[in-house]
């Protein structure tokens, strides 16, 4: 199994001092991120779809190092009124990554409102069958997706279902890993109990650090099914203050002492950035 990991964006003011150099220049973060981090989760394009020259100049800027999961826009999962032409930008804007051989999964990220209802479940279906021949990756908030044959559902349509670790609050799917294909993604939103629905922002929400028994758990379940998965792409959502950035060494540690093999930055590498 090939491992990758990495944040949910890279484009972090607050890094400033951590990973990036005081007075790095916005601009050249992805070039120092790439050297730490062999995974990037895109934010920018659920506001947004770059075109093809913002798709260019990652791939050049990463060097080839770092593998990009795109975020499908929000009129995918929230408004889910995608126009013809929505699914074309969005399907044709990122092929200077695929040809860089540097594109991961797409994802889409549903809203907890998004219920299992029978008009939902046939919304899943036309989006697989409209993004065919793609992987894409489908993070589902809500509980009653939560199921056993929701989870053989996505494996029969080329789904993959996003494993979460979401704060203990109730009424969202349980963090255990599960693999509906050939590639599984976990994103770890940290347990930030007291925020998850109080809070007035994402960054507040994220404002968690894992400690290294829970990375140790979730380090045991990627072994688990370290033979019976290709790739395997693990993103950090809590970037908040900078704690995916002392996460992830922790993990790779843990997962390495259990016989999963991961990228470690090189001493020269390390030395790009502050923090690594």
């Amino acid at each position: 199994m090939k491992v990758y990991i990495g944040t949910g964006g890279y484009s972090n003011d607050d890094w400033l001092g951590l990973l990036y150099e005081p007075g790095t220049k916005s601009a050249d973060y992805l070039e120092v991120y790439s050297h730490a981090f062999d995974a990037v989760e895109l934010n920018s394009s659920f506001y947004g779809i770059p075109g093809l020259k913002a798709f260019e100049g990652m791939a050049r800027k990463s060097g080839g190092r770092t593998r990009f999961t795109v975020k499908l826009h929000q009129v995918f999962t929230h408004a889910r009124k995608p126009e013809d032409s929505d699914f074309d930008r969005m399907l044709q804007s990122p092929e200077p990554l695929r040809e860089a051989g540097v594109m991961g999964p797409y994802i889409a990220q549903f809203p907890y409102s998004f219920h299992r209802t029978p008009e939902n479940r046939q919304y899943l279906l036309q989006l697989a069958e409209r993004f065919a021949g793609h992987e894409l990756a489908v993070e589902l908030r809500h509980g009653s997706w939560d199921r056993p044959e929701v989870r053989a559902g996505m494996s029969e349509y080329g789904l993959l279902w996003v494993s979460p670790d979401y704060p203990p609050v109730g009424g969202m799917p349980e963090p255990q890993l599960h693999i509906t294909g050939e590639v599984g993604y976990l994103r770890l939103h940290g347990r930030n109990k007291g925020s998850w629905w109080e809070g007035g922002s994402a960054a507040e929400r994220h404002d968690y650090s894992y400690s290294r028994d829970e990375l140790d758990g979730w380090a045991e379940q990627i072994a688990a099914v370290a033979e019976e998965t290709e790739e395997l792409y693990i993103l950090f959502e809590n970037t908040t203050r900078g704690h995916a950035l002392r996460n992830i060494p922790v993990l790779r540690e843990v997962l390495l002492a259990r016989g999963v093999p991961v990228k470690v930055p090189s001493p020269r590498e390390q030395n790009t950035g502050r923090l690594l």
